[in-house]
């Protein structure tokens, strides 16, 4: 009997890092997250492949490595390419034209960047109209510049911003190209996105205003992705989130209404999770969504502390809340996952302190609480956490 199940893509993962300056974060963590994005995305991972270089090139890589890659793709029969960065469109085309298969143009092997493939992995996550206002708008902004030579994209563009298929009676001037046409329907597109969450901006707004009328202080949930956010928002609040081992397994803001010890009432609110090399797209077109971080009283910055680059994850979070102009909201840090760490208590102790010194300066034993969201425990010295800011 023959399945119905599509074949899953069989990836190589590809990663070009500078010789010279420190890095954040290792090439070798950074491979794993894209792995576990292109999982996420439902790819199946065969090989991973890296390099230093001097400089940026043409082709992402050197043409030694390019040349491996492309006996590995052969051998392997890799339908994907997937690098750890933003590709610019020339580097993207010439990825494409050299990693063809039989090295020609006509069978173009798939070429992505980590941008597509996180956008790839919002949109099969965005259930909300806003949510998937916010992926179309971001996919569209990352496509335009990409347009020349990408023709396998123009129905779906199209299907998106309501142009027919050919353009359609009024839409080409004289003399204007195929490339000149679509690139004008995707800009109508990306201004009609820009409109309708315009709209959803206003209401958000009117939202934020009742509540403020109500006074009710509202903290906002914010963390790296997979940090445990929805998990801790249901065992404070019952709210039923979908809480999943998947990178953003959910996109769309969740309020829910809670008390502090004291009785105080306060507004607690989910947001999206951030990653290492979040598309400026992405940020742009959830802005209206973030916006709620900035009007909020207090950042409530969920850590997992049991991940090997939790400190690295909190920088990441952290630069991204000042890229916003948020570094100024008041924060405190809910080491979560305690129930997984190993050791004794003077161990977990030292993990406490050793993640939260990155924390902006926080000074941990006031400013940060290990939680276990899972299981409970911490939760009412988060709660005090909290209500004692």
């Amino acid at each position: 009997m023959k399945t119905t199940r599509p074949k899953r893509e069989r990836a190589i993962l590809v990663s070009a890092t500078p010789k010279r300056g420190r890095l954040l974060w290792n090439p070798r963590d950074s491979l794993d997250e894209l792995a576990e994005l292109a999982r996420t995305a439902g790819a199946k991972v065969i090989k991973r492949v890296s390099q230093r270089v001097p400089r940026p090139t043409q082709e992402y890589v050197g043409k030694g490595k390019l040349e491996e890659i492309k006996r590995l793709c052969e051998e392997l029969d890799i339908d994907t390419v997937i690098c750890d960065d933003e590709l610019t469109p020339t580097q993207q085309r010439n990825l494409e034209s050299a990693l063809a298969y039989g090295g020609g143009p006509d069978e173009v092997r798939k070429v992505i960047d980590r941008t597509a493939l996180i956008l790839d992995v919002f949109a099969s996550r965005a259930r909300t109209r806003e949510g998937r206002l916010q992926v179309e708008l971001a996919q569209q902004e990352y496509l335009l510049p990409r347009l020349a030579g990408q023709w396998s994209h123009l129905d779906r563009l199209r299907g998106g911003t309501g142009g027919g298929a050919g353009g359609g009676i009024g839409t080409r001037g004289p003399g204007e190209t195929q490339i000149e046409t679509d690139r004008r329907l995707v800009r109508r597109g990306i201004q009609r996105l820009k409109k309708d969450l315009e709209n959803v901006r206003r209401h958000r707004r009117l939202h934020r205003s009742k509540r403020a009328s109500n006074g009710l202080p509202v903290v906002s949930l914010v963390g790296y992705t997979n940090a445990g956010k929805s998990t801790l928002l249901n065992r404070m609040t019952q709210a039923g989130v979908m809480a999943e081992n998947l990178m953003f397994s959910t996109l769309d803001p969740v309020t829910r209404r809670i008390e502090l010890p004291s009785g105080q009432p306060v507004l607690l609110t989910d947001t999206v999770g951030f990653i290492h090399k979040l598309p400026t797209t992405l940020i742009a077109a959830f802005r209206a969504t973030l916006e709620e971080i900035s009007e909020s009283s207090l950042i409530l910055h969920v850590v997992d502390v049991t991940h090997r680059n939790a400190p690295e994850q909190v920088t990441v979070v952290e630069s991204i809340l000042e890229d916003m102009d948020m570094a100024n909201v008041p924060t405190v840090m809910a080491l979560n996952k305690a129930d997984l760490l190993p050791g004794s208590e003077d161990g977990h102790a030292e993990r406490l302190d050793q993640v939260a010194v990155y924390g902006g300066g926080l000074d941990a034993p006031n400013e940060a609480v290990l939680i276990s969201a899972l299981t409970g425990d911490g939760i009412q010295d988060l709660l005090g956490l909290i209500e004692s800011q």
